[in-house]
């Protein structure tokens, strides 16, 4: 066959046994794409969220036993395969005669971390063909496949850019969502977000107050939530000038909007029900609410705990279950950001759109209406309730509280005003509803666009 044939031709997915590399001693780096193969795979096919298997304490036993740099590669070979994954998919499928064998599951997530440094990382891309095929040759499930790893992956680096352009085309979302974002937002703008969401988020800060003058210390740029976004940042936040006198916390600038929506908080008596990290307590608190903050998990009210002590903030902290959460005396108001499915967030958590489905979203929903009907119970005549969430699905949003507000005629919307978020204007729905998407905000010189995918209604007691 001359050369020509050679490299048009596809390998084959069934070849003879490769010879065991079991005696070698372990190659430098091999365990690192080992470990991320299994957070892959953990993630895709068990449906178990990222987050709980890198947490440094009590997460997957083989990434915890990683030095601290190779837990930060191992993050990032994860979070960009399950970033691209329909496009990694293809990719390797356009390289392969005939399909995997069924159960080949491990050697799919072999080929799809190998991809995702050869086609999006900044790693030898040598490195990542011959761990690969390391990985693939030590492992008894995979060890027939070695040499088609080999081969598969080789051709894959001679065709990158080939590949890059023909696999554009592939949404990077799952079927089942992209079907939901066309049918709310239709099919131009399911899109940008579908893209936006390759775009790694930069780091916004919410200050307590003198954003100007932070930006200035910061090098950062104001948003028009009035967050500040760093420019492009390597190391850690606690080293930044602000930190350690608790200035600003970290806070996408979606997430900052609901707490703002109260106006005037100054002397009101607000609880914050789901409260911890405290991101939106600690806004509370800086405007000058008497905040009662609510939160059921017990770790996460430490947590809560440690942030407003940083921040040199007070509040009235209850652990226990918001339904159960009766104040004696009825509230100003109650802000209520409410579990979700996340999927405004997968910028940051990639894992969303494959550990979640669509009976989540239906599950979800009817637990944030049940918290929804229990928060306005909770509110004196003229007080509001903030409904906020970080979920792009209107199953959880829009079509939410149109169902309570056609049920409870003690409830009104009290509309939010496009022209009190000058720059954000087109996330004020027609009702007076706000909607953020991944695909808003553009982005400024030195830092990256995008902005989580939160929904907020403002809900006033007659």
């Amino acid at each position: 066959m001359d050369d020509k044939k050679k490299k048009n031709s596809k390998p084959q997915s069934q070849h003879r046994r490769a010879p065991s590399a079991q005696s070698h001693p372990q190659k430098p780096g091999l365990e690192v794409r080992v470990t991320a193969a299994k957070l892959l795979a953990a993630a895709v096919d068990r449906k178990i969220s990222l987050d709980g298997m890198i947490d440094p304490v009590n997460g997957n036993p083989a990434y915890r036993a990683l030095s601290d740099a190779d837990r930060a590669l191992a993050r990032a070979m994860v979070t960009t395969a399950l970033r691209y994954l329909p496009r990694l998919e293809a990719a390797i499928a356009s390289l392969l005669d005939s399909p995997l064998p069924e159960g080949a599951r491990t050697l799919q997530h072999v080929f799809i971390i190998a991809a995702a440094q050869i086609l999006h990382l900044d790693v030898p891309v040598h490195a990542a063909v011959d761990l690969a095929v390391e990985q693939a040759d030590r492992d008894p499930r995979t060890r027939r496949f070695a040499k088609l790893v080999n081969a598969v992956l080789r051709r894959l680096v001679r065709e990158k850019d080939d590949i890059l352009a023909q696999t554009a085309a592939v949404s990077p979302i799952p079927s089942w969502f992209r079907e939901r974002l066309v049918a709310a937002y239709g099919k131009d703008e399911a899109d940008r977000i579908a893209e936006a969401q390759l775009v790694q988020p930069a780091i916004d800060l919410t200050v307590k107050a003198d954003p100007q003058t932070w930006a200035q210390r910061l090098g950062a740029t104001v948003l028009p939530t009035g967050s500040l976004r760093l420019p492009s940042f390597q190391g850690s936040v606690t080293e930044l000038e602000g930190y350690a006198e608790g200035a600003w916390w970290v806070q996408d600038a979606a997430s900052s909007i609901p707490p703002k929506l109260f106006k005037d908080a100054a002397g009101k008596r607000i609880a914050d029900l789901c409260a911890a990290p405290g991101g939106k307590t600690a806004q509370l608190v800086a405007a000058g609410a008497m905040v009662t903050a609510v939160e059921q998990s017990a770790n996460r009210v430490v947590r809560l705990k440690q942030n407003l002590e940083r921040l040199h903030m007070e509040a009235e902290v209850v652990a226990g279950d918001l339904f159960e959460f009766r104040p004696t005396d009825l509230l100003d108001g109650v802000l209520l950001d409410a579990p979700c499915s996340s999927t405004g967030t997968t910028r940051r958590h990639p894992d969303v759109f494959w550990t979640k489905g669509p009976e989540d979203i239906a599950k979800l929903s009817a637990l944030q209406e049940k918290m929804l009907r229990h928060a306005l119970t909770l509110v004196k005549p003229g007080g509001l309730v903030v409904f906020s969430n970080c979920s792009l699905d209107p199953m959880e949003g829009e079509e939410l509280v149109a169902r309570v507000l056609a049920d409870t005629p003690t409830v009104e919307r009290a509309p939010v005003k496009a022209e009190d978020w000058p720059g954000l204007e087109a996330a004020i729905t027609d009702v007076g509803d706000v909607r953020t998407t991944p695909a808003m905000l553009p982005p400024t010189e030195g830092t990256t666009g995008g902005m989580d995918g939160f929904f907020a209604s403002v809900l006033r007691i007659r």
